[in-house]
């Protein structure tokens, strides 16, 4: 969610105390600047170039327009000097009676002073003076008191070599107290002083204009014009800052040897928890599809309040299908309360399932609510919206996977004994402020990298705090410690690393809190620095600068002609030949040179079995590739990315038997040409149907019942087909209404324990793998395969791309064996004759001996 920052503005901001800092106070990587008490900074900060005061002069001042010093040898006296009046006026006011000193008039009762500019700001009453910020000019901010890298250093808390503490440990470290709504004397984990400065400095903004607040902010914050780039916010950017300084360890990440953990045939889970309306997932989404070369090999998971929810049809840089998002209880239905256990529990079973068990590679969270007049005890406001986000990241992301969520202020024990928990949880913790977080908000991150085995006991543990702080919600009492104050002191490397990431973080946001009161005092002044800064942020996070533009919709026919860049697309209605007795040697000719899917839908249903054109969202159309390109929008409700081809069929699914039986509508894959952008026509089949396995696990989403699921067709090898068709997977079930069994085959369903979907097979569809006038054969004699061209009569055991068959050739070259009525399949089924036989098939499909 977006910065509150800056009181009201600033919200979780804070200016800088009256109080000198200790000698002993270090500030660590603060960079090349004195070490100045704070009241040397505070005084310091209020003066111009000449160490003289920016307030405006008093009349005793050396620089006084009234003092004594002035020239007056000109005769103008007060009002000037001769470069400032001609000598006309000067003769003129002379002749009227003017003297040196005097004011204008019979009795020299006219002013003498010079009239001063107005200093009165925006709609307050005229006289109004705020103290600390009264009207100011020429004043140069010293940009030496910042510290300012476009390279950030990322300090890690050194590894916890410790095991993960048990259960029964854990409880016995919780700790009750009576609630406290105060945070003043929390200072076991920083320096009063530092904490006394980030508590009261913000007190100055309280009278002041919210527009002239972010004007002043805008004007002053070096990274300030960096802005949301071609993203739906500015958090879409904090991702892509926070992910570039760590190595890319969220969209590219890796195990302690430096290996890949995502798969060349996996998806990238990914979750983003309290996180509306979803600039994380937005960036997520966006890098994945650049790294991949037009390929989006990620899937989001969403968890998020409902009345405040994902705004997916913002997603411009990337696609939003790719993400799904859960409410908790109820799933589509639910309120999305990460507070709730219920809803917890619901969406961390949700996403172990739809990953297989696994969990997701990372999770994003970025909660934070308006705290509007409590600002100072943001912190323990958040209390119970940072454990729940803790909690529900201990329960969906995998061994070696990583969490990163968005913290204000970590001075209670509170809080930092949940740092603590994450630092025995993962085997590496930093707390880091990116560039993009404006400087003078408390807000910071907390990056986690690799989780550690065996952390089930501190899930149920923070689920066990969760509920106790709901049951002492209406009492006076609340949870004030989860590891015992001792125990934080004891580990004096965790102790030291917070201690000092407190003071140096509150440091830097009192100089930046100091830096806008300045800049609100005198209008005229700017930070030069930020084009600059912004060029070479974007570079170093590999970002291309350009502004945010909404995609252009265009019709299906149109789509169709640009996504296939011209191509002549006569082949695609030229359909799959029928096989039958005669035709069988010659259409088949090498076995090897198929590959082989299940069809359900009839033959005549050419509706269901045809073109499928994706322009983003419900936006599906199907085109039955006879005829010219006339494409109709698809009664089903389906959802697929834009830029998207594939040739599909709709298909009845069923479960159960009998009464009890269910059937659901589901767009089966066959092959693909274009996945939202990503051209994969000239690739093997099988090569295609690895894109279209990861393409369905991605944008299928099985929290919503109101959309047809997608799935990709099983591909089998044309010689081992006879493995496939044979109980239990091809077998007779007796169908609701239906006097007579009929034949099934059952679908193996990844990543789930329901029961067993089934289809009716129809045929089976054989989709040519190698390119005419090549063919595959078996060698006996190498005990291998290898490809012979027809025309020249050469052969090769090696591969290269003119034998791969591209989807042109396996749709046009294909061919369909139809089990009719009398074709038999299984033994126990009724053979007629003139049919194409499973007997024929397997015989003519049998591999050399």
């Amino acid at each position: 969610m977006a910065d509150k920052g800056l009181k009201r503005s600033l919200s979780d901001s804070d200016t800088s105390s009256d109080e000198d800092l200790p000698p002993s106070f270090s500030m660590g990587g603060v960079g090349k600047r004195s070490r100045l008490s704070i009241d040397e900074e505070v005084k310091s900060d209020s003066e111009g170039e000449n160490g003289q005061s920016s307030s405006p002069a008093s009349p005793n001042s050396p620089t006084s327009p009234t003092s004594p010093s002035d020239d007056h040898s000109n005769g103008m006296g007060d009002f000037g000097s001769s470069s400032t009046y001609s000598s006309a006026a000067q003769r003129m006011m002379k002749n009227m009676g003017y003297k040196a000193g005097k004011g204008l008039g019979k009795y020299g009762q006219g002013l003498v002073n010079p009239v001063e500019a107005s200093k009165q700001r925006g709609r307050r009453g005229l006289g109004l003076r705020l103290e600390g910020l009264e009207a100011s000019s020429n004043l140069k901010w010293d940009s030496s008191q910042e510290h300012i890298q476009v390279e950030e250093e990322v300090l890690w808390l050194p590894h916890c070599s410790d095991e993960v503490p048990d259960f029964e440990t854990l409880m016995s470290w919780a700790k009750e107290g009576s609630k406290k709504l105060e945070i003043a004397d929390e200072t076991i984990f920083c320096d009063p002083k530092i904490l006394n400065g980030v508590l009261g400095g913000k007190n100055v903004f309280d009278q002041l204009d919210q527009r002239e607040l972010q004007r002043s902010r805008s004007r002053s914050n070096p990274f300030e014009t960096l802005g949301k780039l071609f993203f739906q916010n500015r958090a879409a950017l904090k991702m892509a800052n926070i992910d570039a300084v760590f190595d890319f360890m969220f969209t590219r990440p890796k195990n302690e040897a430096g290996e890949p953990l995502v798969g060349p045939d996996d998806l990238l889970y990914f979750a983003d928890v309290c996180a509306a309306p979803g600039g994380f997932s937005e960036y997520v989404l966006w890098r994945r599809k650049t790294d991949s070369k037009g390929f989006c090999d990620a899937k989001g998971f969403g968890f998020t309040l409902r009345e405040n929810d994902f705004k997916l049809h913002d997603f411009f840089a990337a696609p939003a299908e790719y993400f799904e998002p859960h409410y908790g209880k109820n799933g589509l239905d639910g309120d999305g309360d990460v507070y709730k256990p219920e809803n917890i529990t619901n969406f961390v079973e949700f996403v172990r399932k739809t990953t297989g068990g696994y969990g997701v590679h990372f999770m994003m969270a970025d909660g934070g609510f308006s705290v509007e007049g409590q600002e100072n005890i943001q912190e323990i406001l958040s209390k119970q919206l940072y454990l729940c986000q803790f909690l529900v990241a201990l329960g969906i992301v995998r061994v070696n996977g990583h969490f990163v969520c968005k913290l204000f202020d970590v001075f209670t024990p509170f809080s930092v004994g949940l740092i603590y928990l994450m630092y025995r949880s993962f085997k590496y913790v930093s707390i880091h402020k990116p560039n993009t977080s404006r400087p003078a908000n408390s807000e910071r991150y907390i990056i986690c990298k690799w989780k550690k085995e065996g952390t089930e006991d501190v899930y149920k543990y923070l689920f066990e705090m969760n509920e106790r702080i709901i049951g002492l919600s209406s009492t006076s009492m609340d949870i004030m410690e989860l590891v015992p104050v001792e125990d934080l002191q004891t580990d004096q490397k965790f102790f030291d690393y917070i201690y000092n990431s407190n003071n140096e973080t509150g440091f830097r946001q009192m100089i930046s809190l100091r830096k806008i009161q300045q800049f609100c005092q005198d209008t005229q002044l700017i930070e030069p620095r930020q084009s600059d800064l912004r060029h070479q942020c974007l570079e170093h996070w590999h970002l291309p600068d350009r502004s945010r533009t909404a995609p252009q919709r265009s019709e299906a026919k149109v789509k169709f002609t640009e996504l296939t860049k011209g191509e002549n697309y006569e082949y695609m209605s030229r359909v799959p030949e029928d096989l039958t007795v005669a035709n069988l040697q010659e259409k088949l000719r090498s076995p090897y040179d198929y590959r082989c899917c299940l069809l359900a839908a009839t033959r005549d249903g050419r509706k269901d079995r045809a073109f499928y054109l994706g322009l983003g969202g419900c936006n599906v159309f199907r085109w039955e590739g006879r005829g010219h390109a006339t494409w109709m929008r698809v009664d089903t409700r389906l959802e697929l990315p834009p830029d998207t081809l594939v040739y599909a069929e709709l298909v009845t699914e069923h479960r159960g038997e009998h009464k009890a039986q269910r059937k659901l509508t589901t767009l089966h894959l066959i092959d693909g040409l274009i996945l939202n952008g990503k051209d994969i026509r000239t690739l093997h089949i099988v090569e295609r149907h690895k894109y279209l396995k990861k393409f369905a696990t991605a944008v299928s989403k099985t929290s919503r019942p109101d959309l047809a699921p997608i799935r990709c067709k099983e591909l089998y090898k044309s010689e081992t087909l006879h493995e496939v068709l044979r109980p239990p997977r091809l077998s007779h079930r007796m169908m609701k209404g239906g006097p007579m069994p009929r034949r099934v085959f059952v679908q193996v369903e990844a990543n789930s324990d329901r029961e067993a979907h089934y289809t009716v097979p129809t045929g089976i569809l054989f989709l040519k793998a190698t390119k005419d006038p090549w063919m595959m054969a078996f060698s006996r004699s190498q005990n291998r395969k290898y490809w012979y061209h027809t025309i020249t009569r050469e052969s090769t055991f090696e591969y290269h791309p003119d034998v791969v068959a591209p989807f042109s050739s396996s749709y046009s070259g294909g061919a369909v064996w139809w089990w009719d009525a009398g074709v038999q399949v299984l033994e126990t089924e009724e053979a007629a004759k003139g049919k194409l036989h499973f007997r024929d098939v397997m015989k003519h499909l049998a591999p050399p001996r």
